[in-house]
C-alpha cells in the first residue's frame, strides 16, 4: 500500500492530518510555554466540551495544572515512590538512578493535564440500558482517551511538547487530597507538557499492510 496523493474538499482536513502526523512524545521538556496560559486553557476546555461520549454521557473530568501547581503532581509521585522504597517494594538503587530522575524530568516541565473518568455518573444510564451496562465503563474510557489525544495534538500544534503518563493508583489519593477533588473522579492519565528541550526520537512503523484492509473500492 504505497503513498497516494489525494485532494480533500476542505483544506482543514489536510491541516488536521498534518497535526496528527506531527504529534510526538517529548520527554525532555522545559518549564516554558510558547503560548499563553489562556490559550492552553482554551484547548483543554474545548476537549472537555466537544469530545464525543457514548449516549452523550460526558463522563470525562479534566484538571489543568500549571507552574507550581503542576510541580505538586510530581512531588506527590516522588513521595509515593519513596514510600515504596521504605517499604522494601522498590529497590533504592532503582529509585535513585532511574525512577527519581524520570519523575524530576516530568516536574521540570510547564504543566500537567490530569484526565479522570466519573464512572459513578453512569449509574442512571446503566439502569436505563441494562443490556449495555457492562459496556459503559469501557465506552467512558474510550471517550477519555479521545480527550487525551486531542489535547496532546493541539498542544503539539502550538509548539509545545508532551508525554502521557499513567501513575495510578500510586498517586490517586494524594491528587484527590491536594486539590479536593470528588472521590468519584477516577484518575486515568497525566499529560506532561512544556517547551521541547530536544527533538523526539525516531518513530518506526509496522507494515501498513498488516494493520489495514479496505474492501469495496
Amino acid at each position: 500500500m504505497g503513498s497516494i496523493q489525494v485532494e480533500f474538499k476542505n483544506s482543514a482536513t489536510t491541516a488536521i492530518l498534518e497535526a496528527v502526523k506531527a504529534r510526538r512524545t517529548h520527554y525532555a521538556l522545559k518549564a516554558e510555554s510558547p503560548i499563553s496560559d489562556e490559550a492552553i486553557e482554551h484547548i483543554v476546555q474545548s476537549a472537555v466540551l466537544h469530545v464525543p461520549s457514548s449516549f452523550n454521557t460526558q463522563t470525562s473530568r479534566v484538571v489543568l495544572l500549571l507552574k507550581e501547581e503542576h510541580q505538586k503532581v510530581w512531588d506527590i509521585a516522588i513521595s509515593a515512590m519513596e514510600g515504596l522504597v521504605a517499604a522494601g517494594k522498590v529497590p533504592k538503587e532503582t529509585f535513585e538512578n532511574q525512577t527519581k530522575p524520570k519523575l524530576n524530568a516530568f516536574r521540570a516541565a510547564y504543566g500537567t493535564v490530569l484526565f479522570f473518568v466519573d464512572y459513578d455518573s453512569l449509574a442512571t444510564i446503566k439502569e436505563k440500558f441494562a443490556i449495555y451496562a457492562d459496556k459503559f465503563d469501557p465506552f467512558a474510557l474510550e471517550s477519555n482517551a479521545m480527550s487525551q489525544y486531542l489535547v496532546w495534538t493541539a498542544l503539539q500544534s502550538e509548539g509545545l511538547g508532551a508525554n502521557l503518563q499513567h501513575y495510578s493508583p500510586l498517586i490517586d489519593e494524594g491528587i484527590q487530597k491536594q486539590w479536593n477533588l470528588p472521590a468519584s473522579w477516577k484518575l486515568d492519565a497525566q499529560l506532561v507538557f512544556g517547551a521541547p528541550a530536544s527533538a523526539p526520537g525516531e518513530k518506526s512503523f509496522n507494515p501498513l499492510e498488516d494493520r489495514f484492509k479496505v474492501f469495496g473500492k
